[in-house]
């Protein structure tokens, strides 16, 4: 047996049944012409502030859908896809809007057109409105227009340290998600207008730009990339020192930065903070260490104070084949694949290996389905369909033990046909994403707005009891009644409130 064999052993029954996982789906509504909606956020659905599962993300146009954490994958589905059905009715009864199920953005307005979520008048609502105007000055508003689906993900009895060497291995090995599952290889012009780019005309029509081999272009050099944070070394030894680095992002001014300032000479606010991050929440990454956090805490307090609690996979493009966005075998893989991450040899990074990694991830976004492929691995150039298949091989056992534990196959074929899919490009969703453009005219708004409405049709059609109605009904109506309880209980002014949140100390 292997060393990493006999470590397969060690999860408990317990631990594989205990394993949690929870959804957080970002999508753009969108017009029935598949321009951006513009509308406020739906009173229908609730209020966004308080809302357990329906909430905006940067645009009063993005939706964002959470589900709880679940012990079931089906269940967790479920509850995505009831969340889902919800939405649907509601947009429909109020005009025929629908989710855009593509990572990348459909056409877009002028930048300074593009809504910034609102939260209503309390000083925690308005901050959230101002940490996104901030997000704009900093990287324009349509880099924030990008949807993806965050996977959050944990397992009984982890430590913290253990969850950072998780962290550590899904970063070495997050260009399988990327080449397995990026879903993002075109997009419409209007997202990199005024921009440097590489990317290529697709077709004659100028619908489109694309490269020819992309998986993710959400997740390579056009995707959540900034200079400022690149000059960010976070390390993931551990929880001191990842903590320490985002404490000085957090803390030290930046000099571009202030030279927007927090307010402007009209007294309205540019941004919450002249440091290099706002907010933690800005911090860009593949993967996050997170921790549930009290009313009014920082989650770097929450950390510290705590440890980490769980990890939230950032990288998952939205499967514009899928109406929810990921499908069943998916999240089975993901679980195989975290617990992979968890269990493996997980060396301390070095600043080398950072920038290896990096550099990995552009090379698989922009180039992953490339015939021959090569990736760094230990400074060594070793093919990304040989690395992948090792990766693969050494799940296997992972996949029997869940499967044991669930008394399902579901694992092992989940694992197979990614196998299957590494072996054949073709298969992966970017390929088949450009296979049903070509189909479309090369337009990528042609597909998206299909499939957009594929999406829609098809959670309309299916049984929608009204008891789902009702309680969803209620959730909205109790989300409302929260957010005026918050308002009237405010009794700081919000530059006393802004100036206590962003305080060091508030960040243990």
């Amino acid at each position: 047996m292997t060393a990493l064999q006999k470590k397969m052993i060690a999860p408990t029954l317990e631990q594989l049944t205990g394993m949690r996982r929870g959804i957080e789906k970002e999508g753009l509504r969108v017009l029935p012409s598949g321009s951006l909606a513009l509308t406020p956020h739906p009173l229908a659905l609730g209020a966004a502030l308080t809302h357990p599962h329906i909430t905006t993300d940067y645009s009063e146009s993005q939706i964002e859908l959470i589900t709880g954490a679940r012990l079931g994958v089906q269940e967790c589905l479920d509850e995505l896809t009831a969340i889902h059905q919800f939405v649907y009715h509601t947009l429909q009864a109020q005009g025929g809007e629908m989710l855009w199920v593509s990572s990348m953005p459909c056409g877009l307005p002028t930048d300074e057109t593009i809504p910034l979520a609102r939260y209503g008048s309390s000083n925690v609502g308005r901050a959230k409105s101002v940490y996104r105007m901030g997000l704009g000055h900093r990287y324009g508003r349509r880099m924030q227009t990008i949807s993806g689906l965050h996977y959050n993900w944990s397992l009984p009895g982890v430590t913290s340290d253990q969850y950072f060497a998780l962290i550590r291995n899904f970063r070495r090995h997050a260009f399988v998600l990327l080449y397995l599952f990026g879903a993002s290889p075109a997009l419409c012009p209007c997202f990199v207008q005024g921009r440097d780019h590489a990317l290529q005309p697709l077709g004659d029509s100028g619908a489109s730009l694309y490269l020819p081999h992309a998986t993710s272009l959400r997740m390579g050099r056009l995707g959540y990339q900034s200079d400022a944070q690149a000059s960010l070394a976070v390390s993931y030894n551990g929880l001191e020192g990842y903590a320490n680095s985002l404490h000085e992002a957090l803390t030290q001014p930046y000099p571009a930065y202030e030279a927007v300032g927090v307010r402007n000479p009209g007294g309205d606010y540019n941004q919450l903070a002249t440091s290099l991050l706002q907010i933690e929440n800005e911090f860009y990454g593949t993967i996050r260490p997170k921790r549930t956090v009290r009313t009014g805490e920082r989650p770097l307090h929450a950390l510290r104070e705590r440890g980490v609690e769980y990890v939230e996979v950032r990288l998952m493009d939205l499967d514009p084949f899928e109406s929810v966005g990921i499908a069943a075998q998916t999240m089975r893989f993901l679980d195989v694949f975290l617990l992979h991450c968890l269990l493996s040899d997980s060396p301390p990074d070095t600043p080398a290996e950072i920038a290896q990694i990096k550099r990995n991830q552009h090379l698989t976004a922009e180039r992953g389905r490339e015939p021959g492929l090569t990736l760094q691995r230990q400074g060594q150039s070793v093919a990304l369909a040989t690395w992948g298949a090792d990766i693969l091989a050494e799940c296997a056992p992972l996949a029997a033990a869940l499967d044991a534990a669930h008394a399902t196959d579901a694992y092992s074929v989940a694992l197979q046909a990614a196998q299957a899919r590494l072996a054949q490009p073709e298969s992966t969703p970017s390929a088949r994403v450009l296979q049903e453009m070509a189909a479309q005219g090369n337009s990528f708004n042609a597909f998206a707005l299909q499939q957009s409405v594929r999406a829609r049709d098809a959670l309309l059609q299916q049984p929608w009891p009204a008891v789902q109605q009702q309680h969803f009904e209620a959730l909205a109506r109790e989300s409302i009644a929260a957010q005026k309880a918050i308002e009237a209980a405010d009794t700081l002014a919000f530059e006393d409130w802004r100036q206590r949140y962003v305080a060091v100390e508030e960040l243990g």
